[in-house]
């Protein structure tokens, strides 16, 4: 049994939120390290490669914003963005930024944590193997964690690739927003369900121009199923 304890790098510029949300993740069980601005950030995040990163947005130096998409780019880390206003979240849906959660500035510690905890304990495979599954040149390979387009692995984050397992684990049900975030955020998660919709955004960009179409379909008023592949 593993009991590593899991590793949390919190990302802002106060330093009275940095040890708010430190103390109440090392209470938790967490492992914490430190950062007071983006390149620091990336810095510790590629040498101790965290579980999980909660970023603020206005970072004095490189902003949230770009900090995640560059911490998309070596590590599929957890990642929380923080932001001061609630006018922000609209923005940051809007941006292919990989996070996957959002929280505004003030926010509870405890729910911080709880969400922090139900993303962690988020299924990455079925106890048995499951074979891979063919939608045309889409191959969605969940014991691999990998999903590959015409022989090329497509680069995915974790909360990307969970979406696209859990839809096309059943292909022929449409799952409705609360279903996927049951499925991905987990049943225990409390938050927009807006969060669906970017991420889904996010996936079939990455798919190609014809994702809405042959592999990540919109059915009107209900929610999301797989294309006919």
């Amino acid at each position: 049994m593993d009991t590593t304890a899991p590793l949390a790098l919190v990302v802002d510029d106060e330093p009275d939120i940095r040890r708010v949300v430190a103390a109440y993740l090392s209470s938790d069980g967490f492992e914490v390290v430190e950062a007071a601005d983006g390149a620091s950030a990336l810095r510790l995040a590629r040498e101790r490669r965290p579980d999980v990163v909660v970023l603020d947005l206005a970072l004095p130096d490189i902003d949230g914003i770009e900090v995640c998409r560059q911490l998309r780019t070596f590590t599929d880390s957890y990642v929380v963005m923080l932001t001061a206003r609630a006018e922000e979240v609209d923005t940051l849906i809007g941006l292919s930024v990989g996070a996957d959660d959002y929280l505004t500035k003030p926010f509870s510690p405890k729910i911080l944590v709880a969400r922090i905890r139900t993303v962690l304990r988020r299924p990455r495979t079925d106890e048995q193997s499951v074979p891979a599954r063919m939608f045309g040149e889409l191959v969605v390979d969940a014991d691999a964690h990998r999903a590959t387009l015409d022989g090329a692995t497509v680069e995915l984050t974790r909360t990307e690739f969970d979406i696209l397992e859990a839809l096309s684990a059943r292909p022929r049900h449409v799952l409705s927003r609360a279903q996927l975030l049951d499925a991905v955020w987990g049943s225990g998660w409390v938050g927009d369900e807006r969060l669906v919709d970017v991420h889904v955004a996010h996936l079939r960009a990455k798919l190609g121009p014809d994702a809405a179409r042959r592999y990540v379909v919109t059915v009107r008023g209900v929610g999301f199923r797989m294309g006919p592949g």
